[in-house]
């Protein structure tokens, strides 16, 4: 079962300078790859879901299916986080551009946006309280805050500047292309 949340789209294995590569421009396409934090972590947490799951099983071999239909639940809870985590990031179309997190999804139409851009700024370390200098995509929007889409320093892109690089290019093209410019 092909997941296309977790393929590369062909503007990473492309050699030529598109921007641009696809074919269909209004589907949502996030614009780089999971990074290997965000992998792992999903990946752990199926392996905790596959546990959960065999203990429910054993408890209603036992007899005590309130037991295991409570662990089927924990388990599809964890399995629906572990998905979600996997999907949260940037993603951009031409309708605009769509700021996956864990809980909240947030678009933006391009004709909100009047730039997108790389600035220098404390960013969180992997989503953590704590910040560190680094690289943050930011959009800003004509009326209200920016939003910060992408930094150099979450689990897509610690240890990857030249993908957090290719990342924000694409992202700063697609608004180019989109707002008018």
């Amino acid at each position: 079962m092909p997941l296309p949340f977790l393929t590369a789209d062909r503007a990473f294995d492309a050699t030529d300078d598109v921007a641009l590569p696809f074919d269909d421009h209004d589907h949502w396409r996030r614009p780089y790859r999971p990074g290997p934090w965000r992998v792992v972590a999903a990946a752990l947490l199926l392996l905790l879901a596959s546990f959960v799951l065999l203990a429910a099983m054993i408890i209603a071999f036992a007899g005590a299916l309130s037991g295991a239909t409570v662990c089927l639940v924990v388990a599809g809870v964890v399995i629906a986080v572990a998905l979600r985590l996997l999907r949260v990031g940037a993603w951009v179309s031409r309708h605009g551009v769509r700021r996956v997190g864990l809980l909240l999804t947030k678009t933006v139409s391009w004709d909100q946006v009047t730039a997108v851009r790389t600035v220098q700024q404390p960013v969180r370390w992997l989503g953590l309280p704590r910040t560190v200098q680094g690289q943050a995509l930011v959009l800003v929007r004509r009326q209200g805050e920016p939003i910060q889409l992408l930094t150099d320093h979450n689990a897509d892109f610690l240890s990857r500047g030249e993908a957090f690089d290719r990342a924000a290019d694409t992202v700063e093209a697609w608004g180019d292309e989109y707002r008018g410019v």
